[in-house]
């Protein structure tokens, strides 16, 4: 962690509702959904997207 930054996304940040891909945030997704499907035809296991998400919302945060 030497000459790191950490960085805290907001606990309620929707890093599992939000497309990685195209940004839609899906209203409805139930913790049963491995998988996140979107409309723009992303198609991924959930846990991934929402670190991608979570990811790039810390570099949008450190940018900013």
């Amino acid at each position: 962690w030497k000459g790191k930054k950490m960085v805290k996304v907001d606990r309620f940040f929707p890093s599992s509702k939000k497309c990685c891909k195209c940004g839609r945030i899906k209203k409805e997704l139930k913790l049963s959904e491995r998988a996140y499907h979107c409309a723009c035809g992303n198609k991924m296991d959930r846990d991934r997207n929402a670190a991608i998400n979570i990811r790039e919302e810390a570099r949008r945060m450190l940018t900013a």
